[in-house]
């Protein structure tokens, strides 16, 4: 991120120094004939009388533009760090098939297993890794910098995107990922410790359907158990979510994260895919 600092631009020492100096030279009108044309005060032109009424107004001026700078810094790092290219890991531009390996399932799937390479919690040991499968015509989409996490590692006060794979016929699925403590004041609890599969739904709804969640929303739930951790699962139909009018998720919770998975689908694309999308969130686990 930009930076700056106050104390490299000596604004109002030179400032203080130079007026002493024009008050000394008005009392002598020789030395004022001699007074070097290339001096800092010249700032805009050699012809300009400076009085020191002249340098403190300048001085103030110059002062305020350079505040003004700063200002416009953290906006500069919100545009130009989403523009960032993430490794390639985060986004490749061919389908999963060509890269990823089969799933043990079938043919039909290949499996994506996140590693330390993919993602900034990973690498921070923020997340446990999971995986899931994909159909091999699924491509990788790339997660802006501002929304993986990137900037607030090890320890987000906000949720972020972990990765993001789509197919333009079938749908798109993301994985979020979000701080324990935005939940529940329990170190490491589980999704039961939070609440009921409609309590954790309530708070973490907006991130399946990208702008608001509405209870009305929520067509099913179920509880999964694989091994010793515990899913909770959701049907939903969100006609006005910018994810897309149909959603599948599903939620867990290891160490100090949350981890939500969500399947999303336009009608077009539901209509078709509903199976596919159904089994690549059912393979879903950490």
């Amino acid at each position: 991120m930009a930076t700056a600092s106050l104390t490299q631009l000596p604004l109002t020492s030179s400032s203080s120094s130079s007026s002493s100096s024009i008050h000394e030279l008005s009392n002598n009108p020789r030395q004022q004939t001699h007074f070097p044309p290339t001096s800092s005060l010249h700032l805009q032109s050699r012809h300009q009388i400076h009085t020191p009424l002249n340098l403190k107004r300048q001085g103030r001026i110059l002062r305020r533009e350079f505040l003004k700078g700063l200002s416009f810094l953290p906006l500069v790092d919100a545009l130009v760090l989403p523009l960032q290219s993430p490794p390639p890991s985060q986004a490749k531009e061919v389908q999963v098939g060509s890269y990823l390996p089969p799933s043990p399932s079938g043919p039909s799937f290949v499996l994506f297993k996140a590693s330390s390479k993919d993602t900034p919690a990973l690498r921070a040991g923020n997340v446990a890794p999971y995986q899931f499968i994909l159909p091999p015509t699924w491509k990788q989409l790339r997660v802006a910098n501002i929304l993986s996490g990137n900037y607030c590692q090890p320890k987000c006060a906000e949720p972020w995107v972990e990765v993001k794979f789509e197919d333009e016929k079938q749908g798109k699925i993301q994985v979020v990922a979000s701080p324990l403590i935005r939940l529940t004041n329990k170190p490491n609890a589980t999704i039961e410790d939070i609440g009921s599969p409609e309590k954790v739904i309530a708070s973490l709804g907006p991130f399946v359907t990208g702008n608001t969640y509405d209870p009305d929303e929520l067509l099913e739930t179920s509880i999964e158990k694989l091994g010793d951790q515990t899913y909770y699962k959701y049907v939903l139909e969100t006609p006005y979510a910018q994810t897309g009018t149909h959603n599948l998720a599903k939620a867990t919770a290891k160490g100090s994260t949350v981890v939500l998975f969500v399947a999303s689908a336009n009608d077009k694309q539901w209509q078709t895919s509903q199976k596919t999308l159904q089994a690549i969130l059912d393979s879903f686990q950490v």
